[in-house]
This record gives C-alpha cells, sequence and structure tokens, in this order.
C-alpha cells in the first residue's frame, strides 16, 4: 500500500511544490501567470477532457451511472450548501462564495483522479476518471463560471440592464468556455459511438497531456503569491472535502445497490483532495480567494491522511 501511496500523490506533491518554489524564488514571476493560465484552461486541459470521454466506448460510459449520480449529488449537494454558508453565515459575496464553494465541493479529478485510480485499480478503470472530470466540468465549473460572469458584468455594466439579461449573458459566455463544451462534446461522441479520427486523436494527446502536470505548476505558482491562513474556515472545508464528501459517496453507493468496485471507484474519487479549477477559475478573472486557496493547501496536506485511509479501506471493504 505505501508504493501505491507514494506513486498516486507524490506527483501531484512534487509538481504543485515546483510551482510553489518557482513562484517564491522568482524563478518564474508570480505576478503574471494569465497566459500561462490561458494555455491550461484554453487548450490542455479541454484537450485532455475531450479525448478522456470521447474514447470511453458508450457501454463503459453508461454502466458508469452509479458513480456519475453519487459524484453529482455529493458536488452539487456540497457546493450549494457551502456557498449558502458563505453568502447566509459568512456575509461573503458571490465570486467569494463560489470559489470557496467550488474548491470545497470539487475534487482533483484533472490532476489527481488518474495517477490515484490507475495505482489501486488498474488502466482500464481510467474511464471513472473521465466520467469524475465530465461532471465536475459540466455542473460545478460552468455553475462558478456563471457566477463570476454576472459578478463581472455587473462590476461593469449599468445599472439600467436587467437583472435576466445580465445572467443569460453571463451564463451563455459561461457555457462557451472550452474548459465547458469539451467533455460535453467529448461525452456526445462517446454516447453517439463516432470514433474520433487516429489522427484528431493523437493532435489532441499532444496538448493535452501536458494538462495536469502544467495545471498543478500552475496552482502551485498561483499559491506562491498568496498568503495561507489555516482559519478555522478553511479547516471546516478541508473537512468537508476530505472527509464528509467520501462518507456521503458510500452512503449513497450502498442506496443505489452499486457494486463493490464501483463503491471502491466513487469513494476514492470523493476522497481526492481540493481540486485547483478554483485557483485557475479566480485567476482568470482576476479575483483570487485567499481562503479558497488556503482551503485547497490544507485539502492537499490533509489528503496525506485521509486518501491513506481510504486507500486503506479498499483493501479490506468487500460490500
Amino acid at each position: 500500500m505505501i508504493s501505491v501511496l507514494t506513486l498516486a500523490l507524490a506527483p501531484t506533491f512534487f509538481v504543485m511544490l515546483l510551482g510553489y518554489t518557482a513562484g517564491r524564488v522568482g524563478i518564474v514571476n508570480n505576478m503574471h501567470v494569465a497566459e500561462l493560465n490561458t494555455v491550461v484552461m484554453g487548450y490542455a486541459l479541454p484537450a485532455s477532457l475531450l479525448v478522456a470521454t470521447a474514447s470511453t466506448p458508450r457501454s463503459a460510459l453508461i454502466a458508469q451511472w452509479p458513480v456519475l449520480v453519487s459524484l453529482a449529488t455529493v458536488m452539487m449537494g456540497t457546493y450549494v450548501l457551502w456557498y449558502g454558508y458563505q453568502r447566509s453565515m459568512r456575509k461573503q459575496d458571490s465570486s467569494e462564495s463560489a470559489l470557496q464553494a467550488l474548491a470545497v465541493g470539487q475534487p482533483n479529478f484533472a490532476a489527481a483522479g488518474l495517477p490515484v485510480i490507475t495505482a489501486l485499480f488498474g488502466a482500464d478503470q481510467a474511464v471513472t476518471v473521465a466520467v469524475g472530470i465530465a461532471v465536475g466540468s459540466l455542473l460545478p465549473s460552468p455553475l462558478t463560471l456563471a457566477i463570476l460572469e454576472l459578478s463581472q458584468a455587473k462590476a461593469g455594466t449599468s445599472s439600467s440592464r436587467g437583472a435576466a439579461a445580465r445572467i443569460a449573458l453571463a451564463s451563455a459566455h459561461a457555457v462557451s468556455k472550452p474548459i465547458v463544451l469539451a467533455p460535453v462534446i467529448g461525452t456526445l461522441i462517446s454516447l453517439i459511438g463516432w470514433p474520433l479520427p487516429v489522427g484528431a486523436l493523437a493532435a489532441l494527446r499532444e496538448i493535452g497531456q501536458a494538462a495536469g502536470g502544467l495545471a498543478l505548476f500552475v496552482t502551485g505558482l498561483v499559491l506562491s503569491e498568496r498568503p495561507f491562513r489555516l482559519s478555522r474556515n478553511t479547516m471546516f472545508g478541508a473537512g468537508i472535502a476530505n472527509i464528509a464528501q467520501p462518507l456521503i459517496t458510500f452512503a449513497i453507493c450502498r442506496e443505489l445497490d452499486a457494486s463493490v468496485l464501483t463503491t471502491k471507484l466513487s469513494v476514492v474519487m470523493a476522497a481526492l483532495p481540493s481540486g485547483f479549477f478554483g485557483i485557475l477559475f479566480g485567476t482568470s478573472y482576476r479575483r483570487i480567494s485567499d481562503e479558497a486557496n488556503s482551503t485547497i493547501i490544507a485539502s492537499t496536506i490533509f489528503s496525506a491522511l485521509t486518501l491513506a485511509v481510504t486507500i486503506g479501506w479498499t483493501y479490506s471493504y468487500n460490500g
């Protein structure tokens, strides 16, 4: 189990540390990461998501419905509750609340999912990662983008424009992002049964294979410029992300009468540390959330323990 933990977690921590160190010592300017962020969010990650979903056989994609339902329910439930908590109890604005909700609710499928799942269950279970990425890209990510778009529109639009028009414009802009469109297109290709041409797959993989590493590096780079504060809110968020979500996912899988393997896959996916999309989205909109960033750091560090416990559970759970 130690070797599995090393293979699963060491790359994630190492690449983030590289980016963090590069920013802290001034090797890379951590005040100007917009171009790198554009490469990640506009090219590398969309290409990776498109390939992951489009290359999954339709039968394998359909068979993943318990994973889809459990992860979607947990992610969106956590997102809505945490957003409401930040807005009503802590009086945060909509952008801050959305970035925090995304940090707590969406695990790091894009970078940590593949090495963890393949190390534990084998490369043939990579479809689970594709499903998790698709769910995250289709539900909490576009919702966060819409909130950020709407907040930006309110700041730069006269009050004469109606709220409905602003919401419609913000939503349209959000769902038109490559990071949202790519998994949608890939899922449709898989369900229709139209395989991508070999040349197209090769071309997309060429840029897509840089997604995970570059996204983690940019995450570390952005974090190096922001202060880390281990507040009560940060610890609470990390606890929800690392402990509550996998436990709730397990309960949902039991209710769905999911197989032992599907239950293990779903719980491990839910136990992954907080994802970095909130950092990248915040950078894109010049709306950095120190608490969201601190939550991601705390969740990532805490996952060295919680993910180890979850992985140990997979070796003993038999239904």
